[in-house]
């Protein structure tokens, strides 16, 4: 029983891995499921608690950091109040829509939110492709805190 429980923990992790990709999965909970899942099968003997609050809190900020990123895209270029808050809500909707709508709500959602504050239809592209790149950058910060987690994960194994 105990190697199905391990094969399921790598199954959440590199499942994980994936969803921080591909938005049908949660990846960052599924690795930390995996992890918190092969420290209760080994019965936390080399992964205690302080490890996993540490890995919990990489993970929180992994999906802090998917939530906001394409707002802080559009805050960059100096979009208004409207477009930030378009660029959430059309990543929340987009969400619900798969690849498709994690890639165009948020620019959706940026651009009509600038073309509502009465910019010109240019600027307001401009502020949807910064919000766009503003997901990018954060998808690759997810991925870089998912592989901090696994690391984190194996360092604590081996040493604990």
């Amino acid at each position: 029983m105990e190697i199905a429980l391990y094969l399921l923990a790598a199954v959440l992790i590199v499942g994980g891995l994936v969803g921080n990709v591909l938005p049908a999965l949660p990846g960052i909970p599924m690795i930390f499921g995996g992890i918190w899942l092969a420290a209760a099968v080994d019965e936390y003997r080399h992964l205690g608690l302080w490890w996993l609050l540490i890995i919990g809190a990489l993970g929180t900020l992994g999906i802090i950091v998917d939530f906001v990123s394409a707002s802080l895209g559009a805050k960059r270029v100096g979009a208004s109040k409207r477009a930030m808050t378009g660029a959430a809500l059309g990543t929340l909707v987009g969400m619900f829509f798969g690849l498709a709508g994690l890639l165009l709500g948020p620019f959706i959602g940026a651009l009509v939110g600038e073309l509502m504050s009465g910019t010109s239809i240019l600027r307001s592209a401009h502020v949807g492709a910064a919000t766009w790149i503003g997901l990018l950058v954060g998808t690759l910060v997810k991925l870089v805190l998912s592989f901090m987690m696994i690391g984190l994960f194996g360092f604590a194994w081996m040493i604990g």
